[in-house]
């Protein structure tokens, strides 16, 4: 009689239990669908993150597999999750207000995610644990490290022609050997294949192994092993194109062979980790329902607790969206935006017949931008600045996709990126991030332009060096009610050395900056 009545209670939990779990799921979709359709929009259209669309799938597959463990337990509400949650949803919303779209794209899987034990209760959280964990996969994360395996695979490449005794002029990402010339780019880096080997390990090393020890050492295979076949394709690809004089791996089947070599190491990969594969462990005893831990007793006020924890986790989640909006009414539709740089600045500064090197950063879809070349005293100077108003997806002032130099750049490379640097303006010191960059030889001369650059933002009236400080910083303006405004700036000079570059630099901006200010403060006031 008494497992009957164990069975019925532990039935009637769930049917309550269920549906507010339900409901929850659908108002965090439902409340953040553009955060949603945002990394929808990113599988669709990055071959990197395809794979992503099996995620979901994938993880419901995984509960199902799990169902009668779970039909043994007693949903318990813990309230105390609405904590982590409400961190969450706090994350989400201050990722929203600067478009840090990572960052609300995970807050909002850990929404998801902790709404199982906050409802459900930790045993339910714990029994499906893999299966939510592996929700976070859908979070198209990880292009950051492009720029790092672009260098790894090029040093990799260069290091192995070399030790075969092709010789190798190398610059930055480009090098040449006598056959011909190559270059590092995004799609070399091996990235696709990385995020999707370490997805595809992930799943393969939890069916396969009951060893948590397999399983990490497995799921460390699955990344390091495509980084090296990657290393060891893109070295192939070069050697097949230089051997058979440029005939073969140098158009289509410079893909194809990169693929069929690639897709052989990772099967290789599975076929050796099934060899150590384990059989599935006994399932835990559920123990005896309606004895399970969690908040409240049995029955209408362990419901009750339920409800409440529901109702709380609603009101959580409703908040930030709400807010966000406030805030984007007050702000009003953003205006479009124009800056021009003047003619002649302080100092003897004039762009009458200044010339420099053709060049501009890549600025993604700024709301305004202005370039201009000043001849001084102390050198040459190109100023070009990014301004932007209305940020969103594609239109931000600090992005990883704004770059110096593009990744498939042919004409100018990025060799060196500085140190901080810190110019005196009276009182005051601004920072700056400095880089250096090449340029191609120009046509009937030897001279290769060699820009140095200095790099910095202005964000609500003050000028901030640091990708991450600016992020800060556009937080606390919209927080303030000033708006999301913002610029790039981005000087550059070509002297004959470092050093005489980095002196006009110094020179034009202690003597302008102070009116760049300006004119950055007169557009953010037309607005």
């Amino acid at each position: 009689m008494s497992t009957v009545a164990a069975d019925l209670r532990t039935a009637s939990g769930w049917r309550a239990a269920l549906p507010a779990f339900m409901a929850l799921v659908a108002a965090i979709l439902l409340l953040y669908r553009e955060t949603a359709m945002a990394m929808v929009g990113i599988w669709w259209r990055s071959e990197t993150f395809t794979h992503a669309f099996l995620v979901v799938p994938i993880a419901l597959w995984l509960v199902w597999r799990k169902r009668e463990q779970l039909a043994a337990l007693t949903p318990r509400a813990q309230p105390w999750v609405l904590l982590p949650l409400l961190a969450a949803a706090v994350v989400w919303f201050v990722s929203d207000l600067v478009v840090v779209n990572a960052a609300s794209q995970f807050a909002f899987v850990a929404m998801l995610v902790l709404a199982v034990p906050a409802v459900l209760g930790l045993e339910v959280a714990l029994t499906i644990l893999f299966p939510l964990l592996f929700l976070f996969f859908a979070v198209p994360f990880g292009e950051f490290v492009v720029p790092v395996l672009m260098e790894w695979t090029a040093d990799f490449t260069v290091t192995a022609l070399r030790a075969t005794g092709v010789p190798v002029f190398r610059e930055g990402q480009h090098f040449i050997i006598p056959s011909g010339s190559w270059s590092v780019i995004d799609e070399c880096s091996g990235v696709r294949y990385l995020m999707a080997s370490f997805m595809v390990g992930t799943l393969f090393a939890y069916l396969n192994y009951s060893s948590y020890l397999r399983r990490a050492v497995f799921m460390l295979l699955s990344i390091l092993v495509p980084i090296v076949a990657n290393w060891l394709r893109a070295y192939m690809i070069v050697m097949l194109a230089h051997l058979s004089d440029n005939t073969i791996a140098t158009g289509v089947d410079h893909i194809l062979y990169g693929w069929v070599f690639f897709g052989a190491i990772i099967f290789i990969l599975y076929i050796v980790g099934a060899r150590w594969s384990q059989p599935d462990a006994a399932p835990a005893s559920a123990g005896t329902p309606g004895r399970m831990r969690g908040f409240g007793g049995t029955g209408s006020a362990s419901t009750r607790v339920m409800l409440a924890t529901a109702l709380g986790a609603a009101v959580i989640v409703t908040l930030p969206p709400l807010a966000v909006g406030g805030l984007q009414r007050a702000e009003g539709t953003a205006a479009a935006a124009t800056v021009d740089l003047p003619m002649h600045l302080a100092g003897g500064w004039s762009a009458e017949g200044a010339q420099i090197a053709s060049w501009t950063p890549m600025f993604g879809d700024p709301s305004a931008a202005a370039n201009q070349v000043y001849a001084g005293p102390a050198g040459t100077v190109g100023v070009h600045l990014a301004y932007y108003r209305g940020q969103g997806e594609g239109r931000k002032v600090v992005s990883s996709q704004n770059m110096l130099v593009g990744m498939r750049d042919r004409e100018w490379s990025l060799p060196v990126v500085g140190d901080d640097r810190t110019v005196a303006m009276g009182p005051q010191a601004v920072t700056v991030r400095t880089a250096e960059i090449l340029g191609q030889p120009q046509a009937g001369s030897e001279h290769r332009p060699h820009l140095v650059v200095w790099r910095f933002y202005w964000i609500d009236g003050r000028f901030i060096a640091g990708d991450a400080a600016a992020k800060i910083a556009g937080v606390l303006a919209r927080l303030r009610g000033h708006g999301d405004e913002g610029a790039a700036i981005v000087l550059y000079a070509d002297g004959k050395t470092v050093a005489a570059s980095n002196a006009a630099l110094e020179a034009f901006m202690q003597a302008n900056l102070g009116s760049f200010e300006t004119l950055l403060r007169r557009t953010r006031d037309a607005r």
